[in-house]
């Protein structure tokens, strides 16, 4: 009778504002199980488990700005000492934890009734909040926000809505949230 040992290693993690570990986490586990199995973040979705339908999107915050990253196919050790934002870190909470405020993003999901099922939700709001974030550095001409919009939540896939309202939210957001979008009068040379 063989036995099998899993080969593991400390792992630190910062998500959410709040660091994890050090803990050892076997080498070759996904960062979306460790989330679900030893954190106990359960928001970022298992989807296809393959990257396609990046259900399983959280954002990593680097010195390249906020960043999209799929936590289904990449492997928890990559994300030793980075930070990290899922789902869950969005909403702002009172004292006891409880959510006071949603994120404008989440809000604009809201009324907009963005979504059916939810599943692909996490994936959206993940999206448009670097998409919103990286507007705030670098506005986008008023004449190519839905292009910017398309391209942003694009490889995000949805099997019940359709997308449109998950669009109109964000473009609504965009444009009224003062700073993302200029007009192209005032940057000609």
């Amino acid at each position: 009778m063989s036995t099998t040992t899993l080969r593991t290693r400390p792992l630190t993690l910062h998500i959410n504002g709040h660091t994890h570990g050090p803990v050892d986490i076997p080498e070759d586990m996904m960062l979306v199980d460790v989330l679900h199995e030893y954190l106990g973040l359960t928001g970022t979705r298992f989807g296809c488990g393959q990257g396609v339908c990046r259900a399983c999107t959280v954002i990593v915050d680097d010195e390249h700005g906020p960043r999209e990253v799929r936590s289904c196919i990449t492997g928890a050790h990559y994300f030793d000492g980075k930070r990290i934002r899922t789902v869950e870190g969005h909403a702002r909470r009172d004292a006891g934890g409880a959510i006071s405020e949603l994120s404008p993003v989440q809000q604009a999901f809201l009324d907009h009734f963005s979504f059916q099922c939810g599943y692909c939700t996490p994936g959206f709001v993940n999206a448009a909040t670097v998409l919103i974030e990286r507007l705030k550095d670098s506005p986008v001409e008023r004449q190519q926000v839905e292009t910017t919009i398309s391209e942003a939540l694009a490889p995000h896939l949805c099997r019940c809505t359709g997308y449109v309202r998950y669009y109109q939210a964000v473009k609504e957001l965009v444009l009224k949230t003062p700073g993302l979008v200029r007009d192209g009068a005032e940057h000609t040379p």
